[in-house]
């Protein structure tokens, strides 16, 4: 019903009309009206974490025909108007966040919060100290020079080599720009972490509800609770053991991602 009167122009958002897809409304900021009369917004608010599977796009629909995240949800989920927290490239999998919480979503995205994003990334070759140290401290990209970020070496072989890398910046394609341009391009990428919330056992392409104390911890993260430590909420928690147990099954031989080889099993 709701997609009609969107359709039909009956609804208003701040007196203009939204597009086909919708949009994220803040309750006590913005004003609709349906047919000139307001609506009161509600408050409750959704929260999801998704395995993003290769080959699905981050996006509400696409002109090509191919699948979006917003496919992968269950009804519970695809009947709220939920919009991705930032992006993942087609070829990227991994955690994605998906909320109808704007002012969260905004705040998880923006750089100026400084909430850390961590990535397994398989590269080709094996990287130097030197390229490891310009990657850390900044490379220049043509939208200019990337934050300090955290890139640790985890296995190599075959030809290729594991890293982790932790970023507090999301530029489009950042991960696989900063390792081209050491000369070491990426052949898989997946995001293990998003700030507090890590992707546990959830299978590719399975979806979960977040619980009230990961949103809580996600609000803080964001500047919108009581801020955590200085330099905490800029570093993604360290998983237990038997998380990192868990996570590293995915990358073949039920060992820690960091354990495995570089030309072990991958999806």
């Amino acid at each position: 019903m709701a997609d009609g009167l969107i359709a039909s122009g009956a609804v208003r958002v701040n007196g203009r009309r939204p597009p086909p897809t919708g949009m994220m409304v803040e309750p006590g900021a913005d004003e609709v009206t349906v047919d000139g009369a307001p609506v009161q917004v509600t408050e409750r608010r959704r929260y999801f974490v998704l395995n993003k599977p290769a080959g699905v796009i981050t996006t509400a629909r696409d002109q090509r025909g191919r699948p979006t995240v917003l496919e992968l949800l269950p009804p519970e989920a695809a009947a709220a108007r939920l919009f991705p927290v930032g992006r993942l490239d087609a070829d990227t999998t991994g955690l994605l966040l998906l909320t109808d919480d704007g002012e969260l979503a905004h705040r998880l995205a923006h750089p100026r919060h400084k909430v850390a994003k961590e990535y397994v990334a398989l590269v080709a070759g094996v990287p130097g100290e030197r390229d490891l140290r310009r990657l850390r401290e900044g490379v220049e990209l043509e939208d200019g020079r990337t934050q300090q970020a955290t890139v640790e070496l985890v296995a190599s072989g075959s030809g290729s080599t594991r890293v982790r890398v932790v970023l507090t910046e999301g530029r489009n394609r950042q991960v696989r720009r900063m390792f081209e341009s050491v000369g070491h391009p990426v052949k898989e990428l997946h995001r293990t972490a998003f700030g507090p919330i890590h992707l546990g056992r959830l299978r590719p392409g399975g979806v979960r509800r977040l619980r009230p104390p990961e949103v809580e911890s996600l609000r803080t993260a964001a500047g919108l609770l009581p801020s955590p430590p200085v330099g905490k909420a800029a570093k993604a928690p360290e998983p237990s053991p038997e998380e990192e147990e868990r996570i590293g099954r995915r990358f073949g031989g039920g060992k820690p991602y960091w354990a495995a080889p570089a030309g072990g099993p991958e999806r």
